[in-house]
């Protein structure tokens, strides 16, 4: 046997007592376990700004003295009337003594609408644009016993007596004034206060429009008792689920009014179609 063929046998034995201790070894091998990843991806962090807020509830009518102070808040949801300490950082000390003209819960973010300086006629302030306030004198009969509070809102029903013009045949004649108005005070107090019990008050400052004014001022005049009724929130309030039946009642009673004039007097009378 020649050297070279020697030689070529003695690689081939190497090589396959290689691959067999390669084969064992690797048949002996224990599998590895699975990498799990648990960890949750890293998340951007938020921006926090100093907001001007309320610390403890703030009724309305009453002065912010002493209960202003900023506090931490996410950035992106911020509003552009909330009040930024980047903007002005002396507003806690420049709005204490202000009056609330709304409610604020604890941790409320501050808006200046909802403020008034104490120099201002405060009544005044918590009226809508082009509304005006009237009184008009109650009592437990004629305000749902008592249960009628500020922020209510009621309908006004005038009682008086009626006769044909010679006073002998008379009659009580009902009708309903004015709807949907907003008790804005009863006697001096614009805001239920927690805790009590109810006080009858003996007037009402309603809110209304200039025309509103006129008719509950000639009402007032020429009705016997004027009584008010305590409409449900449900469908007095704009964004309620009956105030739209409200406008719809308020526009049919309109095309549904006419004026009679008899024997110098007028009427409006309401038909039933």
């Amino acid at each position: 046997m020649s050297l070279a063929r020697i030689a070529v046998i003695g690689v081939a034995t190497v090589a396959a007592i290689g691959a067999g201790l390669l084969a064992m070894s690797l048949s002996n091998t224990e599998p590895q376990e699975p990498v799990i990843i648990s960890a949750a991806p890293a998340q951007p962090p938020i921006r926090l700004v100093d907001v001007l807020v309320t610390k403890e509830p703030v009724p309305m009518g009453s002065t912010v003295t002493g209960t202003l102070g900023w506090q931490k808040w996410p950035e992106d949801g911020i509003g552009p009337d909330l009040i930024l300490k980047s903007a002005k950082p002396n507003a806690a000390n420049d709005l204490n003594g202000a009056i609330a003209r709304q409610s604020f819960f604890a941790g409320e973010p501050v808006r200046e609408t909802k403020l008034i300086q104490p120099d201002h006629g405060f009544l005044s302030a918590i009226l809508d644009e082009g509304k005006r306030a009237v009184a008009i004198r109650i009592s437990a009969e004629t305000a749902a016993g008592g249960f009628i509070l500020p922020n209510d809102h009621v309908d006004v029903i005038m009682t008086r007596r009626a006769d044909d013009g010679s006073g002998q045949n008379q009659r009580i004649a009902t009708e309903t004034v004015l709807r949907n108005l907003r008790v804005l005070a009863i006697d001096q107090s614009v805001q239920e206060q927690d805790g009590q019990k109810v006080v009858v008050g003996q007037t009402a400052t309603l809110e209304v429009d200039p025309s509103q004014a006129e008719a509950l001022t000639a009402a007032q005049q020429i009705a016997d008792r004027l009584v008010l009724s305590l409409r449900s929130l449900a469908d007095s309030v704009p964004g309620s689920p009956g105030y739209a039946r409200f406008l719809l009642e308020q526009e049919k009673a309109q095309r549904n009014k006419i004026r009679v004039v008899r024997y110098g007097k007028i009427d409006d009378v309401t038909t039933t179609q």
